[in-house]
């Protein structure tokens, strides 16, 4: 067992530092006249950030046939959308040009139309020079009246670069639109010229630093106040469930095992009650166990692999440089941690006196890869009708499965294996009785729904400031740095989901229902479903996105998100009710 425990994080090392590691990171030296790469990315609407197309789909600028160079993508930036190919202006190391034509266009009728089209969407458009991102407005409306009556459509039609540099290294750039636009208003043909300047100046910044122009802590003085405000109101909230619940184990449960082990003849006397009456059934296994233990062995999966990314981010893997190396981490780890899933699942199934193990272990690969799996089909084939660049190639594709074929699933299937063999029965303190309690009627905030809406308060106001910022990065065109931050956060939320399900848990003992297995998971995990009710704030409140591809892929991929927020924290909810419940019940005579 600890051979194959060795070889698991062995390999997990191997392959996320060959996956994450970019071959061709850029640390360019350049001397004078030296050709700077420049790549041309992707269009698309400002606010739908999930619907991008190539960048040549407008009827731009191509460069001449020997010099079309599409650069070769990681899966992570692939995944991202990322389609990056050689940009048709030339920018020359320290070379200046002013209003350099690069082509003279005539732009035809459906051409015109085309871009007037994307201007009224606020279409941008990205570009990398030397692996710095860029973005540019295509066009603007410019309103002569407030009526709106009266529009006109203008394309920018030279764009100046602003190259700064420091010795023989590109520090930074920067992007502005002249006043030379073309008018697009009249749906006729229009021959336009497309020119560019560059500018070259230099600066002191160091190469080390050329990121932080791009970083929201060095432009907003206020940016690390906030989240340490967020951290202190959850570590208050932590203290005061702590408070509350030592001064409740000191004044209740420890006058409870007084009053039971005190006298030993006293105590056969009395009547039990409370959470004390159902000994015989709080250990009682769980209906539909072999779902139970599926569950659990999803969630300690992404357990692990939310510890994994979040170390990652510490050590700067995801440093804003490093594009793609998030998405490429998580497919990659993803697939190694089903070992874990297998493992969790097999062993707990066996501990419950589950008998077909094989039937448990595909139920787990099914729950653990069929949401992703239905969700990527249907949203890729969404892309691939709006021919959109979030549409997978064929190629990433058949890595994507051939990743599971050989590593997720051998891996799932030793894990299972593993967890069979370790043969070892459930640790019990009380004997289970034949025939279960009748449950006494419960009033109606005693429900599951009720617990579960009490439940997910608290954990969810713990991580709302970071969520809002989290949202703002994925969804949006900030960059999130602060994994320090949201690793600590992460802690304070698995106590409070912890301490919260205890509680919980107890008092659903206390009125002697002792079916609280799948009540604690539910309880734990339901900070998944205020998750994905934050989507719908997010989407109608905060963000101005638009049409079905966007809609798609918003509630798609935030809907397997919060499904596996649910798993995890319903994982450390049930894990901590079970170390309590057993810790409670272990502290009294069980006979």
């Amino acid at each position: 067992m600890e051979k194959l425990v060795a070889i698991f994080f062995s390999a997990i090392l191997v392959m996320c530092c060959g996956s994450l590691v970019r071959s061709d990171a850029i640390d360019h030296h350049y001397k004078a006249g030296d050709l700077v790469p420049l790549y041309a990315n992707k269009v698309g609407p400002l606010n739908n950030p999930s619907e991008t197309y190539r960048y040549f789909d407008l009827p731009f600028c191509f460069p001449v046939a020997d010099y079309v160079i599409e650069k070769k993508e990681t899966l992570g930036e692939v995944l991202n959308g990322d389609r990056l190919v050689s940009a048709p202006y030339k920018l020359e190391f320290l070379s200046e040009k002013d209003s350099q034509v690069v082509c003279r266009k005539n732009l035809t009728k459906e051409e015109v139309s085309q871009f007037r089209n994307v201007i009224k969407r606020d279409y941008y458009f990205q570009f990398y020079l030397d692996d710095l991102p860029l973005w540019g407005f295509i066009g603007m409306i410019n309103r002569l009246d407030s009526t709106g009556q009266n529009e006109r459509y203008l394309l920018f039609k030279h764009l100046q670069f602003e190259v700064l540099f420091n010795k023989d290294r590109v520090i930074g750039i920067n992007l502005t639109n002249t006043n030379a636009v073309a008018d697009l208003t009249e749906d006729r043909g229009l021959l336009v010229d497309f020119v560019y300047t560059v500018i070259w100046k230099e600066t002191d910044t160091i190469f080390e630093d050329r990121m932080k122009n791009y970083l929201p802590s060095f432009s907003s003085p206020n940016y690390f106040h906030i989240h340490w405000n967020s951290l202190s109101n959850s570590f208050v909230t932590i203290l005061f469930l702590t408070g509350c619940l030592v001064a409740f184990y000191m004044r209740v449960l420890k006058k409870d095992f007084m009053e039971h082990t005190y006298d030993e003849v006293l105590a056969d006397d009395q009547e039990e009650k409370g959470w004390k009456y159902i000994l015989g059934d709080v250990f009682r296994y769980p209906n539909h166990k072999s779902l139970f233990a599926v569950v659990l062995g999803s969630g300690t999966q992404l357990f692990t692999l939310t510890i994994l990314i979040l170390i990652l981010g510490l050590v700067g893997v995801f440093y804003p440089c490093n594009r793609g190396n998030l998405l490429t981490a998580l497919v990659v780890i993803y697939a190694i941690t089903s070992g874990i899933a297998g493992y969790t699942s097999t062993f707990f199934y066996c501990q419950l006196e589950g008998e077909n193990w094989a039937r448990n272990l595909l139920l787990t690969g099914c729950l653990s890869c069929g949401p992703l799996l239905f969700t990527f089909c249907s949203l890729n084939t969404v892309a691939i009708a709006y021919k959109a660049t979030a549409a997978l190639p064929f190629g990433t594709i058949l890595l994507i499965v051939v990743l599971w074929i050989f590593v997720a699933f051998p891996l799932l299937v030793l894990g299972g294996i593993a967890g069979k063999n370790r043969k070892v029965e459930f640790q019990a303190p009380c004997h289970t009785t034949k025939c279960p309690r009748d449950i006494p009627p419960l009033r109606w905030y005693r429900g599951v729904l009720p617990q579960m809406a009490l439940a997910g308060i608290l954990p969810f106001s713990v991580i709302f400031v970071e969520l809002s910022y989290i949202f703002t990065s994925v969804w949006g065109y900030m960059f999130y740095i602060l994994y320090d931050i949201i690793f600590v956060v992460f802690i304070i939320l698995l106590i409070v989901t912890a301490l919260v399900t205890v509680a919980l848990t107890y008092f659903q003992l206390a009125a002697e229902d002792h079916k609280w297995w799948w009540r604690s998971f539910l309880c734990g995990g339901s900070t998944g479903l205020y998750v994905f009710g934050y989507c719908f704030y997010y989407y109608y409140a905060r963000a101005d996105m638009s049409g079905f591809l966007q809609i798609s892929f918003f509630f798609g991929y935030m809907a397997c998100i919060s499904c596996g927020i649910f798993l995890m924290l319903g994982t450390v909810g049930f894990l901590a009710s079970l170390l309590f419940v057993r810790h409670i019940y272990g502290s009294i005579k069980c006979d």
